[in-house]
């Protein structure tokens, strides 16, 4: 099928779209529609995922998820992707939106990077430090691509589904009303209790602290 001609720069389009019925491991299987663009401005792959239906003049549910393959792939403990990632697909469904899958592995840092920050938290330090010991951002996530998806597929007032603050912030800085935004549950095992504590004290996350003994 041919895709439509990229955008004028600063303004991103629809590229394509196709269904793709997902499954995962624990049976849980949604229908999405995948939506593929044009003119994104940081020229990553990023994906928007359609899931359920959202009512006549409601507001969808979003989730910006940043690429996570240890976390959403593999099954790894020492994060809470891949459980938020299953979690959001099932909200979003019920709720009808979009998942937005952002090409920013390791809060924008890159696999191999993210890779050495783990050896350096396994030393003590916790996640953020372990960026700038490395002389990278503690959170180099931009989210103008986004920005732009939700633009493309005309959602321009949306609740958010996230713990963290500056994707909301950074959507409403780049003309994307926030309308709520909702707190994903806690999804804690016994390899990531530093890692969301450091995300509640560091950058404010909304996650109960007291839902993280150990």
């Amino acid at each position: 099928m041919p895709h439509p001609a990229p955008p004028l720069p600063g303004t991103a389009t629809v590229r394509a779209r196709v269904r793709i019925p997902l499954t995962f491991p624990d049976g849980y299987r949604a229908e999405a529609e995948v939506f593929t663009f044009h003119g994104l401005a940081d020229g990553a792959e990023h994906l928007a995922l359609t899931l359920g239906t959202v009512p006549d003049g409601g507001t969808p549910l979003v989730r910006l998820h940043s690429e996570c393959l240890t976390g959403d792939v593999f099954g790894s403990d020492r994060c809470d992707c891949g459980p938020q990632l299953r979690e959001s697909v099932e909200r979003i469904t019920e709720a009808g939106g979009y998942l937005l899958y952002l090409r920013q592995e390791g809060r924008g840092i890159g696999l191999y990077n993210k890779l050495d920050a783990y050896a350096l938290q396994d030393s003590g330090l916790d996640t953020y430090d372990a960026n700038t010991a490395l002389g990278l951002p503690e959170d180099g996530r931009d989210y103008t691509a986004a920005a732009q998806m939700l633009g493309a597929l005309g959602a321009g007032t949306v609740d958010l589904l996230s713990n963290n603050p500056d994707k909301a912030a950074q959507l409403a800085a780049l003309g994307i009303a926030v309308e709520r935004r909702v707190p994903t549950g806690v999804h804690l095992s016994a390899s990531n209790v530093r890692y969301l504590r450091a995300k509640v004290e560091r950058t404010g996350h909304s996650i109960e602290l007291s839902r993280l003994v150990g």
